[in-house]
């Protein structure tokens, strides 16, 4: 039987840590730099460049009242997730690093730090890829909601128990 030669992409370990970037200014700096990217490709996709996060500070960023944690390889940070005790503020992703399963590593993650709880959710209405990785954990459409004129975000909700399975599908 002959043999196929098949090329894999190379496995590159990803770490996933939790910081804090009030007390970091330069992690600061790269996490809003990440999170101006990741919302610079919201923004294209839902035809409105009025996203607030998009157009956020450093110290905006740093003042806000959240948990946060960083998906890395090795000093370049690829995403970020931040939540409160019961909403996930902002879920960020570098755009060359998306549809690697660091998004969904992150939101896992974080499922896990405050399950037992309502979780809460929002994105763009029309930003169809983050719609399918909540739905994708269970999260449930709520509503919509406009926060601006003619912007609109999809809001969604889980409920979990600390003890059932989160199905982390593919990382």
């Amino acid at each position: 039987m002959p043999s196929t030669l098949c090329r894999l992409p190379p496995v590159v370990a990803i770490e996933i840590v939790r910081v804090d970037p009030v007390a970091d200014r330069p992690l600061a700096e790269q996490i809003l730099a990440v999170q101006k990217s990741s919302y610079a490709v919201e923004a294209r996709l839902i035809d409105d460049d009025r996203i607030p996060l998009l157009h956020e500070s450093v110290d905006d960023l740093c003042a806000a009242q959240v948990h946060w944690l960083v998906a890395r390889q090795g000093d370049e940070i690829l995403g970020a997730a931040a939540w409160s005790e019961s909403e996930i503020d902002r879920l960020v992703v570098a755009p060359h690093a998306h549809r690697q399963g660091i998004g969904r590593a992150l939101v896992v993650v974080v499922i896990e730090s405050i399950a037992g709880q309502r979780i809460q959710v929002a994105t763009g209405r029309d930003n169809a890829p983050a719609r399918r990785l909540y739905e994708s954990f269970g999260f449930v459409h709520t509503e919509n909601q406009q926060v601006l004129q003619g912007l609109w975000l999809a809001r969604y909700e889980l409920v979990h128990e600390r003890d059932e399975h989160v199905d982390r599908g593919r990382f």
